[in-house]
């Protein structure tokens, strides 16, 4: 599978460079000398071919993509935290601080009303995730069935004791109706961009998603920490597990469609950045 779509402006660093030839200087100043022996001339052309060919091989061998000598996984991550601000990602990001909950997690005003907005519309995205992974017969999908990482399991648990506490859980909001049918539409007819959803909803959860549910819990929760950012077993063994996989998947994908994967990568933020400004709701 190819795709064809142009590589974005924000990510114009994936664009292939275009290769030039060498080129000999012509003096003028010396006149063309006569060719005393024919055969030296079809060696010069062939020699000179031979040049301009391995010099185009040697240039596209030494083209890397950010990231590409540690694997797909670290591309998609290099992609990913130059779409964070500075103040979430110091080092790595370039995004301008715009929306709300780009701003210091310190600085944000949740309320438990928001927070079930958000946990509840998160359910609706994990739900949607897991039905595709375990349903679908597809073999990129099946290789990431039960790899500890899911969350819609953890997430009933979490709902259930907020009603127990006497609170009335609402229903989804159509930014994450929205996110759930966009997920299910990709999942039919581009693979590529769906896992590229699928690694930045699990692997953002599983480090700034910690930290927010913390910061969050410090404000409205007394400090209760909830099942949606506990797991069972070695986080950092289950995300290296995933990983692998990932990288096996793409690894059969062609350079085009791993760019085009890589493009999805803003999409994927805009959704879950909507989502995310519920808490704040």
């Amino acid at each position: 599978m190819a795709y064809s779509a142009p590589i974005s402006p924000s990510l114009s660093f994936f664009k292939n460079p275009q290769l030039t030839r060498f080129s000999f200087p012509f003096s003028p100043l010396y006149s063309r000398p006569r060719i005393q022996n024919p055969s030296l001339l079809t060696k010069n052309k062939t020699w000179s071919s031979s040049v301009v060919v391995a010099a185009t091989a040697a240039e596209k061998q030494k083209k890397r993509y950010p990231g590409e000598s540690k694997g797909f996984v670290e591309e998609m991550r290099f992609v990913a935290m130059r779409l964070h601000t500075k103040e979430q990602a110091p080092k790595e990001g370039e995004k301008e601080t715009k929306a709300p909950e780009e701003r210091p997690v310190a600085k944000w005003e949740p309320t438990v009303e928001g927070y079930l907005r958000f946990l509840v519309d998160s359910k609706l995205v994990y739900d949607t995730l897991e039905g595709i992974i375990h349903q679908s017969t597809f073999p990129t999908y099946a290789e990431f069935k039960n790899t500890g990482l899911e969350r819609a399991e953890k997430l009933e648990t979490d709902l259930k004791w907020f009603k127990e506490q006497g609170y009335e859980i609402p229903e989804p909001t159509d930014t994450g109706k929205k996110y759930s049918q966009y997920l299910k539409d990709l999942s039919e007819k581009d693979p590529p961009s769906f896992i590229c959803h699928f690694y930045n909803i699990y692997f953002a959860h599983s480090a700034g998603g910690r930290m927010i549910g913390r910061k969050v819990a410090e404000r409205i929760l007394d400090n209760r920490e909830l099942e949606f950012y506990k797991w069972d077993g070695d986080l950092s063994g289950l995300l290296q597990n995933v990983r692998e996989k990932l990288n096996k998947v793409a690894g059969e994908w062609t350079r085009e469609e791993k760019n085009h994967c890589l493009e999805e990568t803003e999409k994927s933020f805009k959704y879950s950045g909507e989502i995310l400004r519920l808490i704040l709701s």
